[in-house]
Parts: structure tokens; C-alpha cells; sequence
């Protein structure tokens, strides 16, 4: 069963018809996305809960459909969550989904080190960085959201605790997945390094990536007559060869973040996401 939080009730229904043949969803209250859930007395020393210890397990038998619909867009689950990376906005969920069943069946604890995701495979485990301070965690995925907006991550009320976006509601995040049969070392290896406790990261919308730079000084130049603000081309040599990145930013926090991913999708860009320097 996948848990899809974010669906409001008087929508619920009209869902539920188009999941027949594939799911059953439940409707759940809205989730917002400016404001924080509304705050819970807090468990003792949320801080002090301790990381996910990933293990290897075997695939739920529920919440992993090959595909699902939720407010008329398709989710892909993923085959497997080796190598598994992004980065963008995390939410959290607490007082209004305690104690309901996750999309793996379990029952939901928000004080426990858990999160929801669309696409991985269930349960997976996470290394989640806040990009604004620094703060990591491990988590444990066994959930299906967040539905709402651009965000790429649902984490439950103590993880957020531990990443110190309880109040804000949201934080600008890297996603990582994490193989339980390789040895740290290993598993946190990649391509383009995660920032580790690095705070105060530059984050910036990343609009496109070319290899012929002509296409990138082009769209460059049409957001540069927008009001998106500073508008560049980046240029990289990955894997040896050339990319030209066309940015904005850099944004200093999750609202400027969605305002101009808004923007570029009002213009036709529809791929926009965080990107770090």
C-alpha cells in the first residue's frame, strides 16, 4: 500500500478511482509548502537519538510497485538504490501521520530516525546533509511522499530535529543512498563528493547542462532578461569532457529556491534543481 500523505481529502476519492487497478491510497490532510507542520512536544534530547544502522533486507512486499499515480503524475519505483544521489528540499512529518501505517505497512513513529521518499525501493537507508548547516544524518526509508511541490524527501519529526529544520519546516538537502553490504569507506565514495560537515554551502539553481556551450550562452542570455537573478555559465570537465552548466544564484534559503524553480517552470524549464559549488 503506498501512504500518499500529501493528498488532500476533498481530492482524496477522485484519486483513489484513478489507483484502482494499481494501489489502494489513503487520504491524508494536506501537507503545506511554506509552513512547518505544527510542533509536538518534543521527545527527550531529539539530538541525542542515535543514526539508522543500515542493514541489509529484503524488499516489502508492499509499497514497490513497479509504477504509481499520485494527482495525475506517474512515480517510477527504482530497481535498486545503489548509487542513488540528489539534491534538493527536505520536509518533514509528525504529528498528524503518528501512529498511521507506512507505505511498507509499518506503523509510522516520528520519533523514530525514519523518512519517506517517491521512488526508492522500500525500505532503503539514506545519508540525508543539510546543505544549510552541515548536520547529517542516516535514516531509514520505509514511506511513500512528500506529494507536494519540489520537495525530494519526508523526514520524520526527529530526523528533522537532528538536522535543525524543526522550525523552518524545510531545508535545502543532499540525498544518499547507502549499500549495507559496503563497507563505509566505500559506500560513501562517489563522483562529486557530498560537503560532510562543510556549513554554509553555495547552493544554486542549476537551469541546464550542455555540451556545446553555444546552447548554453543562449539560454543564459533569455534568463538573463528574466527576473531570476544572477544568471552564469559554469564551466566543468567531468569525466573528460567539457560541461557548460547555466546557473542562478547563489539562493540563500528554500523559499528563494522555489520561487525560482517556479519561474523556470513557467518559462517551459521543467528539470531545474539544486546544485552545489
Amino acid at each position: 500500500m503506498i501512504a500518499a500523505r500529501a493528498i488532500a481529502a476533498p481530492v482524496g476519492l477522485a484519486v483513489m478511482a484513478g489507483l484502482a487497478g494499481c494501489f489502494s491510497t489513503p487520504s491524508r490532510p494536506p501537507v503545506s509548502t511554506t509552513a512547518p507542520p505544527e510542533l509536538a512536544a518534543p521527545p527527550p534530547m531529539p539530538d541525542a537519538a542515535q543514526d539508522m544502522v543500515p542493514r541489509a533486507e529484503p524488499r516489502s512486499r508492499s509499497g514497490n510497485p513497479p509504477f504509481y499515480d499520485v494527482l495525475g503524475k506517474r512515480y517510477y519505483v527504482l530497481s535498486s538504490s545503489t548509487g542513488y544521489w540528489e539534491r534538493g528540499v527536505a520536509s518533514w512529518y509528525g504529528p498528524g501521520f503518528h501512529k498511521v501505517r507506512t507505505s511498507t505497512g509499518e506503523i509510522y513513529d516520528m520519533y523514530a530516525m525514519t523518512a519517506a521518499h517517491k521512488t526508492l525501493p522500500l525500505p532503503a537507508y539514506v545519508r540525508v546533509t543539510n546543505l544549510q548547516n552541515g548536520r547529517s544524518i542516516v535514516v531509514r526509508v520505509n514511506d511513500r511522499g512528500p506529494f507536494v511541490g519540489n520537495r525530494i524527501i519526508d523526514l520524520s519529526y526527529t530526523a528533522a530535529a537532528r538536522l535543525d529544520m524543526l522550525r523552518s519546516g524545510t531545508a535545502m538537502v543532499e540525498v544518499r543512498t547507502i549499500d549495507p553490504s559496503v563497507p563505509p569507506a566505500v559506500a560513501t565514495a562517489s563522483p562529486e563528493p557530498a560537503p560532510g560537515a562543510q556549513a554554509a554551502a553555495a547552493l544554486y539553481v542549476q537551469a541546464g547542462a550542455f555540451s556545446d556551450p553555444a546552447n548554453a550562452q543562449r539560454l543564459a542570455e533569455k534568463l538573463r532578461n528574466g527576473s531570476y537573478g544572477r544568471v552564469f555559465v559554469r564551466d566543468d570537465e567531468i569525466a573528460g569532457r567539457r560541461m557548460y552548466r547555466v546557473r542562478i544564484g547563489p539562493v540563500a534559503d528554500v523559499r528563494t529556491f522555489d520561487r525560482v524553480v517556479a519561474a523556470l517552470e513557467r518559462a517551459g524549464i521543467n528539470d531545474a534543481h539544486l546544485a552545489l559549488d
